[in-house]
């Protein structure tokens, strides 16, 4: 799973979706810049996703934690040409923002350096690729993400001190 994250398509968007910011730097910047390379056929990083075909839900949450966090530093540059950004690419292609576009503000703003955009992705996955490794080990079989949940269901929450 740590290697299917290495290289830019993947796993390593949002730090090639911070880089593009850098470049532009400045809302005034974005519509030339985006209208060149919509018309040179360059991809732009952060949109599309091959199972969130109608929008990824994850990326709503980070347009607005980006929205906040930039305002929070005084830097509301990075939200409002991502903005753009979106506007221009979603009117010209249907293809929705992913979790990697808002998340390089986000991590931006948390002075996270860029080069760690994608630990930090792999980090918040690791204990999710572990349960999967456990319950293979289980039954010898390979789990699929998207196969149907058979697990009990309903069940309420029981705080670790009380179990």
């Amino acid at each position: 799973a740590i290697g299917a994250l290495k290289g830019p398509l993947h796993g390593g968007a949002n730090e090639q979706v911070m880089k593009m910011l850098t470049e532009i730097g400045s809302v005034d910047n974005v519509e030339p810049v985006i209208k060149q390379k919509l018309a040179n056929k360059e991809k732009i990083m952060g949109f599309g996703h091959r199972v969130y075909q109608q929008g990824d839900p994850r990326a709503k949450h980070l347009r607005e934690m980006s929205q906040k966090l930039t305002e929070l530093r005084g830097e509301s540059k990075w939200y409002d040409m991502s903005v753009k950004i979106e506007e221009l690419v979603t009117s010209a292609k249907p293809l929705p923002p992913n979790v990697d576009f808002y998340s390089a503000s986000v991590y931006h703003s948390l002075n996270i350096e860029h080069d760690l955009f994608t630990p930090i992705f792999a980090v918040s996955r690791a204990s999710g690729w572990l349960a999967h490794i456990l319950e293979q080990y289980s039954n010898n079989r390979l789990i699929r993400p998207r196969a149907e949940y058979i697990g009990p269901g309903m069940q309420t929450y029981v705080p670790v001190e009380e179990r």
